[in-house]
């Protein structure tokens, strides 16, 4: 039945992203699984019950990391007129985001490692390892800064 190995190949993508998120953000697995799921679903907006039927989860479970999601502006609650059912759709600019708060965060740490240098000095062993740091810092900023990201 094609359907089935179309659905088959679809849920191995969502756990890709799931061990992505999992060893990469330190994320639940469920978490990676919707929005792995919110991003190759057709349609794109989605019940929490279709969710949590497809990915194998529970509704407690679905519902408060439907909540975190929302929260940090990647999914999106949508509602359709006429239909009581909330549906979810990942933000069109969730990855933006996501983005956005690394370098902001690499960004801080840059200013960690600034301070870090004028502490050990400026010269000697520990100052080339903070250095390190902050060079690679400071040019993943001016990378950035120079390429933005597309759409």
């Amino acid at each position: 039945m094609a359907g089935e190995h179309e659905r088959e190949r679809l849920l191995r993508w969502v756990e890709r992203v799931a061990a992505f998120c999992v060893e990469e953000w330190g994320l639940p697995p469920i978490t990676g699984r919707i929005l792995g799921w919110l991003m190759i679903c057709d349609p794109a907006e989605q019940s929490a019950g279709g969710i949590a039927e497809t990915i194998g989860a529970s509704r407690a479970s679905l519902t408060s990391n439907m909540r975190f999601l929302t929260a940090i502006g990647l999914v999106k609650k949508v509602r359709k007129p006429g239909d009581r059912t909330a549906y979810y759709r990942i933000e069109d600019d969730a990855w933006q985001k996501v983005i956005q708060r690394k370098l902001e965060s690499l960004s801080a740490f840059g200013e960690i490692a600034g301070e870090g240098l004028d502490l050990a000095g400026g010269e000697g062993h520990r100052a080339e390892r903070i250095q390190a740091a902050h060079d690679s810092l400071t040019w993943l900023q001016d990378l950035a800064a120079r390429h933005p990201p597309r759409r």
